[in-house]
């Protein structure tokens, strides 16, 4: 008897910012998309440049009803009858139509399908309607998909311990957010419980919570005025240098342009 054949995971971030969201997710067999916040035209041009096709993609999922999660995908769902999956609530305060036959709802903490791809929906702390982030496996690779959210939550910090990659959020560097033109009411936002994690607080979990198998770091959601990447990037690597025991790959998730293609093997 031959040996089974392994399965390899693989990720890239489509886009990732407050101007629009999108993570992509594969095996050999299928992929799903988690987010469509930018344009369905962008996020095609984007995964033609990592060689990729609609035709593999049998889902795309939706953290919540924001704009820079959802712009794209009406029309990306009807183009390609692509199912959206999202929770009740989620929909509710989306604002717009889905095709009733591609429109699917989940139920944080219940998993769904698609061959050998998981998804394992789970609340988060950010001030949406029901909002939540993904782990999402594939055989025993783990990819937990975790923007979007205000703090570290139990949630949050079960995942993280599983993951053999995250996209993470990175949102802001707390002295250019508090120093900066943003009115007092929009910086308390930002940075409550219901808002986004700083470079610090990223890296901080990570430190506290991670194990040695994660091999791969998307900081995500990188604010354009609050945030840079060279900052993101140097205070979540000095942070995690304290555990001899977690070096992970780090990448910076650009708004501008897709990631390359990570193989999780």
């Amino acid at each position: 008897m031959q040996p089974k054949e392994e399965i390899i995971l693989k990720i890239a971030s489509i886009a990732s910012g407050s101007n629009g969201n999108c993570y992509y997710l594969e095996n050999d067999n299928d992929a799903i998309l988690v987010d469509a916040g930018i344009s369905a035209k962008q996020i095609i041009e984007r995964m033609t440049n990592l060689g990729l096709s609609m035709s593999k993609v049998r889902a795309v999922f939706i953290s919540h009803e924001h704009t820079d999660h959802v712009r794209g995908v009406d029309v990306l769902s009807r183009k390609y009858s692509v199912p959206v999956f999202m929770t009740k609530k989620t929909y509710l305060s989306y604002g717009n139509i889905i095709k009733d036959s591609l429109l699917n709802f989940f139920s944080p903490g219940k998993q769904v399908k698609f061959g050998m791809i998981h998804v394992n929906p789970f609340l988060k702390s950010h001030d949406a309607a029901e909002p939540c982030s993904f782990s999402v496996s594939s055989e025993k690779k783990n990819v937990a998909v975790m923007t979007d959210i205000g703090l570290k939550c139990s949630n949050v910090i079960a995942h993280i311990k599983d993951a053999d990659a995250i996209f993470l959020e990175s949102n802001y560097d707390d002295h250019m957010l508090q120093t900066g033109h943003y009115p007092a009411h929009l910086k308390a936002r930002i940075s409550s419980e219901l808002g986004h994690l700083s470079n610090k607080q990223a890296g901080l979990v990570a430190l506290e919570h991670a194990s040695p198998m994660l091999k791969h770091v998307f900081l995500s959601h990188i604010s354009e005025n609050n945030n840079t990447p060279e900052l993101a990037f140097h205070t979540f690597n000095n942070l995690i240098k304290q555990r001899k025991d977690l070096k992970p790959e780090l990448f910076v998730a650009s708004r501008h342009k897709e990631s390359s293609l990570i193989s999780l093997d």
